[in-house]
Order: structure tokens, then sequence, then C-alpha cells
């Protein structure tokens, strides 16, 4: 497999995250709440990741790095909780910009574990990507002074929590399946989210008497098996340093998923700012291959 296709899958994977404040948002206008679209999203996404699973190797998976898999899960649930509770205080666009804050929080994290320093190019593309954030995300010239503090702390916080879920699905773990991986990591974040949201879903009927299963199975499907599939094989090859960077993509998709579906207006910055982000994103990529090929030269 191409040294290319890894990359490709980190930069897919959080397309899918881009799309699920939207999904959110339409869910909370169809009348149900965040607490409950997030209920959904997990526990249906565990029954895809399990019949993903049984329909592939039709046998009980056998459980290595549990450590891991419990921690990636928990990570996984309180960074959709922490995000979807954010959504109560603030816009969309100003919400995604806080997650957004998980690029450079990723790479300093990697810093830190790894005992290495920020490469000149890392940090002129954290730069490029902060600057194409505030542009793409449409709030200069926002009036942000009504935003209650708790939308800040919960944004902020969801960021730290997708760093910290990056870093952990980052480790490797030898002798098993991804599919395998997924349906332990899925059934982990299941059991944080019931503790935590609303499970009553279930068994008082809403979840499928009343529609709110649709919600559920794109969300499982966006932001549970496709990103954790994707993310599981692609990060540790990747790293999490530059996965944090590539991960960039879920904010141009998400201002677009706004546009198509919620009908927001795009202006003549955010598409500049949707263009910066892009190039902030491809910039390591391109200065890390720029001295192999100069040597082939």
């Amino acid at each position: 497999m191409k040294n290319w296709i890894y990359p490709l899958m980190v930069v897919v994977a959080a397309s899918c995250y881009g799309v699920l404040s939207t999904i959110i948002k339409v869910a909370m206008k169809n009348g149900f709440t965040a607490a409950e679209a997030v209920t959904s999203q997990y526990f249906i996404g565990f029954a895809l990741a399990a019949l993903l699973f049984f329909v592939t190797q039709r046998k009980m998976p056998k459980i290595m790095g549990w450590k891991i898999l419990v921690l990636s899960g928990s990570f996984t649930a309180v960074t959709g909780s922490v995000y979807a509770h954010s959504l109560n205080y603030l816009p969309a666009s100003l919400a995604v910009v806080l997650l957004f804050q998980f690029t450079w929080i990723g790479m300093f994290l990697d810093c830190i574990v790894n005992r290495r320093w920020l490469k000149r190019t890392e940090v002129f593309s954290l730069l490029i990507l902060f600057a194409g954030t505030l542009l793409a995300a449409g709030i200069i010239g926002t009036d942000l002074s009504g935003i209650p503090w708790q939308g800040w702390a919960w944004g902020i916080g969801a960021a730290f929590c997708f760093s910290a879920f990056m870093f952990v699905n980052g480790k490797e773990i030898h002798g098993m399946d991804t599919s395998a991986r997924l349906f332990y990591v899925s059934f982990f974040a299941a059991i944080v989210v019931g503790i935590f949201q609303t499970p009553e879903i279930v068994w008082n009927g809403q979840l499928f008497n009343e529609g709110l299963w649709i919600y559920g199975v794109l969300l499982g499907f966006f932001g549970i098996i496709m990103p954790i599939y994707f993310f599981s094989v692609a990060v540790p090859r990747v790293g999490s340093g530059l996965s944090s960077i590539l991960s960039a993509m879920e904010l141009p998709v998400a201002v677009i998923a706004s546009v198509l579906i919620l009908h927001e207006t795009l202006s003549l910055l955010q598409i500049l700012g949707i263009f910066i982000i892009l190039i902030g994103m491809i910039l390591p990529s391109v200065f890390d291959r720029t001295p192999k090929i100069v040597q082939q030269i």
C-alpha cells in the first residue's frame, strides 16, 4: 500500500467528524436534545460495529491491549458528549473553532510524550491553520460578548478530549484485527455515554418510535464506524502529530455541510479560510518529502 493512502485515511476520518455538528443541529431542530442525539450515535454506532464484526469474523473477538481500548472508547465518548453539550451554548461555527484547537494541543502532546521539539514546518503549519480557522468559521466581525463562559469551557474541553483520543488511538495493538478494535472501542464508548447521557431513550421507546434512530444511524456511521476504523489503521503509521494537522480537514467539511444542509451563507473570507487550511495541511508532507527528492536528484 502506497504511503499516501494512510494520510488520506486520516483526512477522510476527520471529514466524517466534520458533518456531526450539522446532523446534531438538524436533530435539535426536529425536537431532540443534543444529549439524545449523542446517545443514539453511540448506541447505534456500537450496534453497527458489532454487525460489521460478526458478519466479517463470525466469532467473539479476543481482547488484547484492554487499557488502550478502554481509554480510546472513553475519550471518544467524552469528546462527543462534551462537544454536543457545547452546542447548547455556542453557534455551530464557534463550537467547531474551539474543537479545532485539538490541532495544536495534539501536536504539543506528541512533542511532550516523544520528548522532541516542534519542527519549523509544524510551527508554520499550525500558524497557517489557526489563521485559516478564524476566516473559515466566519466569526471575524461577529459579536462574541454574549457567549456564556460555559460554552467556551465545554468547547475547549472537547478539544483536549479529542486530542487525547487521537493520541491513544494511535497506539497499535499487535495481533488485533481492526474490526475487533472497532467493536471494543465502540462498546466501551457506548457504556460511558450510557452512564453520563440519556440511556432511557432505549427503554422509553424514543429511539425507535419517534425517529431518533435515523439521526443515530447517520451519527453512528460518520462519528463511530468510519473515523474510528480509519484512525485505527492510519494514525499508528502516520503519527499522532501529523494526524492532528491532517485532521484540520474537519473544519472545511463542517463549514460546507452547514452551507448545504443548514443553508448558512458562505462568504469570500470563509472560502479563503478553507484554502488556507488546505495549504496548512499539506505543508508538513511537502517539506518532509523535499529532502528525499533533493537526495534523489
